[in-house]
């Protein structure tokens, strides 16, 4: 298992030296300041792969760019509006240039309008700690009363929308801009920012859009770019949806193992995988993110290993980021299962047998707090996650040896 980190370029609060500190043995970056449906030259990429090679001091780091996450795909790509067709064109020579720069992993995501969605950024745990936390009672107020968006109300159960006109009244204008700002986040370091008006823009334009056209049109993006990816050696793998379930009216299609089948079945290809993201598909009691793992393992190309607390039953619920080993999924049991699958992989000759990981996402403790990382990547809670997946993997690959 590849120990990866995500780092978002010279801007992020955690540096190059702080990533050799914690043992990392590769990167995950992308350009984040490069416009959606442009081409990743060759040259801007060089530039990100010797900022990450470098240390502070200008010494060699011994750290290479590893795994992309994301190269985005654009809103007119998901709606088969506009440039479209221009913009697949851009994803195929970004993905010709990273593969010429020696990078053979590429994580993207299909979900509409927002990358992932919360509605506190640092909501605090008895401890201390400070974590990323879905409220399903905020978010319904964001929805029904701040957004106010046609139809809202009948996107949630009679309950949570009478628990949300409560909240709402009892809200001050400083908590609905924090709560607004919060949901329209986004991916931190991109290079776009969405206000109230360009998510309502974006939804209608989603009106017409059903979950098996939004299908369609993912089928018709992997047609084009998986077969290149195929012949030119790489692996492409899909992040799942975050949270794993219907928001803001918009169609979803990567939040259960069936919606993966559908996607890898249609376009048959081995470059077409993966990001099992263990946090993403926990945020739901009804996926069991090890089952996931185990059944769609030929394609796993990223792992991205976090844990959710849920509070409740239903598919729709709040959670939290708990600690890594904590939370819905069982983590000693994924990375049982991870162990299995490179030990298959390795008896089977393939070269892509380690699988990249991340510990995504963390608590912020200690000298986190304070430091305004981007949410949900501070420094000391993720090494305290890497530590603990790492001393997993230890355990079980010496005892399968």
């Amino acid at each position: 298992m590849r120990q990866t980190w995500r780092w978002f370029g010279p801007q992020d609060r955690v540096s190059i030296d702080d990533m050799m500190q914690a043992g990392v043995e590769g990167v995950v970056s992308a350009l984040h300041h490069v416009p959606t449906g442009t081409v990743w030259t060759p040259e801007e990429i060089a530039h990100r792969q010797a900022e990450i090679a470098t240390r502070r001091d200008g010494r060699p780091s011994g750290l290479n760019w590893e795994v992309v996450e994301s190269l985005p795909v654009s809103e007119d790509i998901k709606k088969q509006q506009g440039d479209w067709k221009a913009h697949i064109a851009a994803w195929k020579s970004s993905m010709q240039n990273l593969h010429a720069a020696g990078i053979e992993v590429i994580c993207y995501n299909f979900m509409p309008v927002l990358d992932w969605t919360r509605t506190n950024l640092a909501w605090e745990r008895p401890n201390g700690a400070r974590c990323m936390r879905f409220d399903l009672i905020d978010f319904a107020a964001f929805d029904i009363h701040i957004l106010a968006r046609k139809g809202a109300a009948e996107s949630f159960p009679p309950e949570v929308v009478e628990a949300a006109q409560k909240r709402f009244a009892e809200m001050t204008e400083a908590e609905k801009t924090l709560i607004a700002g919060n949901v329209v986040f986004g991916l931190p370091g991109a290079a776009e920012r969405f206000t109230l008006e360009d998510v309502r823009a974006h939804l209608a334009e989603y009106d017409a859009i059903s979950e098996p056209q939004l299908q369609r049109h993912m089928i018709d993006f992997l047609s084009e770019v998986a077969p290149l990816a195929q012949e030119l050696g790489m692996r492409l793998c899909c992040h799942p949806d975050d949270p794993p379930f219907p928001l803001l009216g918009l169609p979803r299609i990567m939040s259960s193992e069936a919606h993966y089948r559908t996607i890898l079945e249609a376009v048959d290809l081995p470059a077409n995988g993966v990001t099992l993201c263990t946090g993403s598909l926990g945020a739901r009691p009804d996926n069991d993110p090890v089952k996931i793992f185990e059944a769609l393992a030929d394609r796993v190309h990223f792992l991205h290993l976090r844990n959710v607390r849920i509070e409740g039953t239903a598919v729709m619920n709040s959670f939290f980021e708990d600690e890594h080993l904590s939370g819905h999924t069982d983590m000693v049991a994924m990375m049982r299962a991870v162990v299995a699958e490179e030990a298959r992989r390795r008896d089977a000759g393939r070269t892509d047998w380690s699988i990249p990981m991340r510990p995504d996402h963390g608590q912020d403790i200690l000298d986190d707090i304070g430091r305004e990382a981007q949410p949900g990547y501070p420094a000391i809670g993720r090494l305290k996650g890497l530590a603990e997946l790492r001393g997993l993997y230890h355990a079980f690959t010496r005892a399968s040896a």
